[in-house]
């Protein structure tokens, strides 16, 4: 089929080889055509340079990296909260984990490809967006991590080794790479961008006067339903139904798959399981509903309860009710790692014992993601908001005092009144 431009960006925006589009007919809607020439890598624009930082979870990159990784992460509340004892019991279940960890990413290759699809990622789209957006041109990718290399405090480090802050000013974008916004995850992320910030740079006086010469930042802080990762999402899966014969084809299956979250958490008010959800609709609608489906939960860790029904137990029982033909869907997850690589594909897959269950591809280098991606950082880039009043709105029953001083920071001056 004939591609056209996705959700409006330029044709010289384009690579050769992807010319096609989304479908969703917004070329008339949106003119980002600019008569100025792009601003290149080794250029400046008016508002340039900007750092685009991407916030995820990350991965060790190697088995000698796994304990340091659990401990990082087992020692986060936002993410696995253990109450008052988390400092002691954390350090423990990572180390008793370690062994089982490190085999598991010996069998997927000796450790995570989540930098590199990640990386790949923002500097794909960072020349995209110098194209788009020339006047905050260039724009410098940036990785950081939250329990592995390279780790927020070392991203920070490397802002300052390229010219921002310190006194030199610069803006810089944090970019979450979970579409889907979770406290556990994209705002453990902050909070930890926002500790180390004030650690490295100084808090603001007054509470909203920022000192002299510090990175400006802003946040894109959820994307669950943005017309490129849907069609990204839906082209992954067409592909997949398309090895099933005809005849069986409507019949498969779908098992949409996210990271599940501890019930204490989602009970608190996250809104990471609506906005899971509200991926979960837009796909299917884009696909016209063509097939049933179901979203279902992985990764639950120890004994308290946890959001469900857990992926592998839903796989399992569809097949012992015959119903074999069963596509996977990582819908929470950017790039490969270790859920999907060694969860679904070795542990769901292998033990569901049909030629059947099948997972479609994750997005990594697809050309229509990164496009997208772009096309998110090209519109934050042009409204010149802070972030999302979505972002402003803490859960319900919060009570973490570090996360209303982070919102209220990245909330800046204008709405930070609105962080309650």
């Amino acid at each position: 089929m004939a591609l056209r431009r996705p959700f409006g960006l330029p044709r010289q925006v384009l690579r050769p080889a992807v010319r096609s589009s989304l479908g969703y007919h917004q070329e008339q809607r949106f003119s980002f055509a600019t008569t100025v020439p792009p601003v290149t890598q080794n250029a400046t624009g008016s508002k340039g340079p900007t750092a685009m930082v991407f916030l995820n979870m990350g991965g060790p990159s190697t088995t000698n990296e796994v304990e340091d990784f659990l401990s990082r992460l087992f020692a986060d509340g936002d993410l696995i909260p253990l109450g008052r004892l988390q400092t002691y019991l954390g350090p423990l279940i990572a180390k008793r984990r370690t062994p089982k960890i490190i085999k598991q990413y010996s069998d997927i290759g000796g450790g995570s490809p989540i930098r590199k699809w990640s990386e790949y990622q923002c500097q794909e789209m960072c020349k995209l967006l110098d194209k788009l957006n020339p006047e905050t041109a260039p724009h410098k990718p940036y990785v950081a991590f939250r329990y592995a290399a390279p780790l927020t405090e070392q991203m920070y480090t490397q802002l300052f080794d390229d010219g921002f802050g310190k006194g030199r000013g610069g803006r810089a974008v944090a970019f979450t790479q979970y579409p889907q916004y979770s406290c556990s995850t994209t705002g453990s992320s902050l909070n930890e961008l926002w500790k180390w910030r004030n650690r490295l740079e100084g808090k603001r006086t007054n509470g909203t006067e920022e000192a002299s010469g510090a990175i400006q930042w802003s946040v894109i802080d959820r994307w669950p339903t943005h017309p490129g990762l849907v069609e990204a999402f839906a082209r992954n899966i067409e592909d997949q139904l398309k090895t099933y014969p005809e005849d069986k084809r409507s019949g498969v299956v779908l098992l949409f798959s996210a990271h599940s979250l501890p019930m204490s958490v989602v009970n608190r008010g996250d809104p990471y399981p609506a906005e899971v959800a509200a991926t979960v609709h837009a796909v299917m609608q884009r696909l016209n509903f063509s097939n049933p489906y179901r979203l279902c939960w992985q990764s639950q860790v120890g004994p308290s309860a946890w959001l469900g029904a857990q992926t592998s137990d839903t796989v399992q029982e569809y097949v012992k009710r015959g119903q074999t033909d069963l596509v996977l869907v990582p819908i929470a997850f950017t790039s490969d790692h270790i859920e999907t690589l060694y969860e679904l594909d070795l542990e769901v897959m292998e033990e569901a014992n049909s030629p059947g269950v099948k997972r479609a591809e994750s997005l990594n280098g697809n050309p229509i993601f990164i496009e997208a991606l772009a096309d998110i950082a090209h519109k934050h880039l042009q409204r010149g908001e802070k972030c999302s009043l979505q972002m402003t709105l803490r859960c319900q029953g919060c009570k973490s005092d570090r996360c209303l001083e982070s919102k209220k920071f990245f909330a800046g001056e204008e709405t930070s009144s609105l962080v309650v």
